[in-house]
Formats: structure tokens, sequence, C-alpha cells
């Protein structure tokens, strides 16, 4: 049996395809880890999430800022943009089922030392931490309340987390670290305009995995979101968001022995965004 993360796919139906069969995959004997940003710019958002839901327990994927913006837009709390490629999900005769079901997902796992969040974590949280965290926000995105939560999620405030944070500024502050973060500073204060490589840290900033006071330094953190810093293997971190939808590829990370895999993208040639 192996288990296999994968980065963003973005709608990238028929390269997720092609890197499954690279693989050799096998549901039943093989176990997919998939970094989140299943949806959205691709041609085939609709492909990949029942791609992905019919692998049942076979593939376990954290939430991503895309697939929350799906869930966003399909509340009527936003916009879609000129590039998003959602319309297929939205106008499924089983919408709903499969909204609820991204809803569904959770933000962060964790099993035998590995650690799988979408973008990063903050320097001051644990393993433990990101768990905790993840599930207090979980439950909201899936109940109830979440048109509402969907409602304010969106926004930089508060940047700086401190666990006396409290309410939607406490939640927001979770999901923004562990969808959308880059860089931070050593105390946890996060900045979300900068979308250039680990070089172009603001000033008093460094990019998440890079501080050394970070406590999840002793734990394999998978994870994607950074396609223009590309495929990144540092010291216990894996940040598998090659850039298939911007002419790059789609990778996958056998994480038994930390072996890569990848397909280029078969799509037209984006810039980086």
């Amino acid at each position: 049996m192996a288990l296999y993360a994968i980065g963003d796919i973005q709608g990238c139906h028929a390269e997720f395809c092609d890197l499954l069969s690279l693989v050799g995959f096998a549901p039943g004997r093989d176990r997919l880890w998939l970094v989140g940003d299943l949806v959205n710019r691709g041609p085939a958002s609709l492909a990949v999430l029942r791609e992905v839901i019919a692998l049942g327990e076979c593939a376990t994927t954290v939430l991503g800022n895309h697939d929350l913006h799906l869930l966003t837009v399909a509340a009527g709390h936003r916009k879609a943009h000129r590039g998003d490629t959602l319309d297929d999900i939205l106008e499924a005769p089983d919408r709903e089922r499969l909204l609820d079901w991204v809803a569904r997902r959770p933000f962060a796992v964790a099993e035998d030392g590995w650690l799988m969040v979408h973008a990063g974590v903050l320097p001051q949280w644990t393993s433990a931490d990101v768990l905790s965290l993840a599930r207090e926000v979980e439950p909201v995105l899936a109940g109830d309340e979440r048109s509402e939560f969907l409602r304010v999620l969106y926004g930089d405030e508060p940047s700086l987390w401190s666990d006396e944070l409290a309410g939607y500024d406490r939640l927001r502050a979770i999901v923004n670290a562990l969808t959308r973060l880059r860089f931070c500073t050593a105390e946890g204060r996060m900045e979300f305009r900068e979308k250039r490589g680990a070089a172009f840290a603001p000033d008093g900033y460094a990019a998440w995995f890079l501080h050394e006071n970070r406590r999840t330094a002793n734990v394999h953190v998978v994870c994607g979101h950074w396609s223009t810093l590309g495929l990144t293997l540092a010291p216990n971190v894996a940040m598998l968001d090659s850039g298939c939808l911007w002419g790059g590829s789609l990778t996958a990370l056998r994480l038994d022995d930390l072996r890569v895999f990848q397909v280029p993208g078969r799509g037209q040639v984006l810039p980086f965004a």
C-alpha cells in the first residue's frame, strides 16, 4: 500500500488521471492525500470533483482557498471572477450534494508524522494546535452557520494571530493561515499581498516555513498553494503546487519513500497568478 500526496489540481482532470496512471494508483490498495484547490481556473472542475468523490475513503482532501471561493460564490456572497471555471459545478443537477461534500472537507489532517494543510502554518502552532484550530472551523462550515460564516469569511484582518481572538475574527484568521499563508513574521503576523517566491519577502517577513522558531519543524508538512514557488522539498516541508494550471506540471509525492512523480500540464500556458 502506498500513500501519495498530490498538489493543486484546480480543475485539471486530464492531468489528474494521467498522474494516477503514472503512479499505478489502485483504489483499495493505495491512498491519496490531496492538498486542496481541487477546483477552479482549469477546464474540468466538475469532473475532478466527481472523480475524487468516487474514490471514497481512498482519497483525503483538505480545503483550499479556491474550494472556499466556490462555496462563497454558490452562497451568493461573492461574484465569480473573470477567470473562474465554476459554472459546471454551479449548474450541475446535484450541485447541492457536491457543495455539501466540499463544505465537509477538513482543513488539516495528520498521520504518522505527516501534517497536511493547503497553504501553511504559523510559526507558533504545533501540529496538535493546527488540528485543534482546524476543528474549530470545520463544524461551522459544515453546519447551519455555513452561509453566515461564508458571508464574513473574506478579509485580511486580523492579520496577527492571538490565542485571545474570538468569534468570526478567530475563525477567519485560522482559515487565512491554513489556506492563504505565504509570508509571516516570527510572531504570527500574516501578509497576503506578495505572491512571488520566498526571495521577495516583504521587510520583516519570511516564508512561513523558513522561520527558525517554527514549532512544526519536527513533523513533515505537506501542502500546496504557492504556485510561483514551484515544487519545493525543504527540510520536513513538501510544497507540491508545481503550477500545472500555468503551464507547469502536476506533482505527486509518495510519502513512503519521498519519490516524486510528475505529468506535464496539457492546457494553454497562462501567466502565474
